[in-house]
């Protein structure tokens, strides 16, 4: 018998506190509740009690003072024992429950008292929505109908106000998983942005790759094409480089290579386009530049690779130049910038050469 009590009091107790309404603040819909029962059933006070593990908690009063007593003291602790009943006490002081009951014998001197349950949808007593009255009396038929009533939308208060929880709950998960997600979006994009320039960098010289600078001349020609605005492309090669690597090994020729990278990034201009093209070659793409203008960049650019300082020896670098013109495709304009570069290799290196001579970049290299 105690073990079966125990255990369906463990379940109410469990279900009392799912409905996270203990020891909250006063609320109208509950005030209004026990002031119509007490008018309905003409009594000075009216509760709507919980009864928790050791203590009844009232969320609601009427002509009460306390806000809890006892579990020991509470009538309404007996009255949830049978949940499908009003438990009625027409005079307490005559009822061997309640005769020495401090409520009983002292006040608020309760004689009379009458509680119908709340009742969750699986049947578990949560506490009662209770009447009392300081002398002895019964309910009427319409009073204890009136009673249960009440006690029903109590009930339904209860429910409402569980459910609004969990709504809000689930809503601040849902804001919270959204947070979440954006800032997986945001970090998603940043990894992909990451991969796209990885896909796009010479890992050595952190310049554009071979992939990156065939889809920019490609770009970049196209806008020739359609706005018939001059461009131009430049080869750089290192002089001798294979002779540096034999000499001082590929672990110095890669922080030349590093090095002269950044001279190169350095003497072009914001909107030009420099790119690793292979090996210890190099290319910079000129957009919007006539071929007076290119000559002035490829000169600089080999100027400034003459002058920089480099551990063990200083190298020089030859440049190929060529001007885009309306026949050529990317591929072409690489072919002409190339065969000027070789052109000045052949002629001494250190050197800059160009195809063409002037805006028609129709001729063969020409030698700055």
């Amino acid at each position: 018998m105690d073990d079966a009590f125990n255990s369906v009091e463990s379940l109410r107790l469990q279900a009392l506190k799912s409905y996270a309404v203990l020891d909250t603040p006063a609320e109208q819909a509950y005030d209004d509740i026990v002031s119509l029962a007490a008018l309905i059933c003409g009594v000075p006070m009216a509760l709507i009690s919980l009864v928790d593990e050791d203590r009844q908690w009232f969320k609601a009063k009427v002509g009460v003072d306390v806000m809890e007593t006892p579990r020991g003291q509470a009538f309404c602790a007996h009255a949830i024992l049978d949940p499908e009943q009003i438990m009625e006490v027409r005079d307490a002081s005559l009822d061997s429950r309640f005769a020495s009951n401090p409520l009983v014998t002292g006040d608020p001197n309760i004689r009379f008292y009458a509680g119908a349950p709340l009742l969750t949808p699986s049947g578990s007593a949560l506490g009662t929505v209770c009447v009392l009255d300081r002398v002895p009396r019964t309910l009427t038929p319409a009073m204890s109908d009136a009673l249960k009533a009440l006690s029903r939308q109590v009930s339904e208060l209860l429910a409402l106000r569980r459910a609004n929880a969990e709504l809000r709950l689930l809503a601040q998960a849902q804001t919270a998983r959204q947070k979440q997600l954006e800032s997986y979006q945001q970090r998603l994009e940043e990894l992909n942005q990451q991969l796209s320039m990885q896909a796009q960098t010479d890992s050595l010289t952190d310049l554009l790759n071979r992939r990156a600078f065939d889809r920019v001349l490609a770009e970049e020609h196209a806008r020739f094409q359609r706005s018939h605005l001059p461009m131009a492309l430049v080869m750089v090669d290192v002089d001798h480089f294979k002779a540096f690597n034999d000499d001082f090994g590929h672990v110095a020729g890669d922080g030349i290579l590093h090095t002269l990278a950044q001279t190169l990034r350095a003497e072009a201009r914001n909107y030009d386009h420099v790119a690793r093209y292979g090996g210890e070659e190099f290319a910079v793409i000129l957009p919007n530049t006539d071929w007076s203008e290119a000559m002035v960049v490829a000169e600089r650019i080999r100027h400034a690779i003459e002058t920089t300082e480099c551990p063990h020896r200083n190298l020089t670098a030859s440049l190929g130049v060529a001007l885009a013109t309306k026949s050529d495709t990317p591929a072409s304009l690489v072919e002409r910038a190339d065969t000027a570069l070789y052109q000045a290799k052949r002629q001494g290196r250190n050197g800059v050469v160009a195809w063409g001579d002037g805006p028609g970049g129709d001729n063969p290299p020409h030698v700055s």
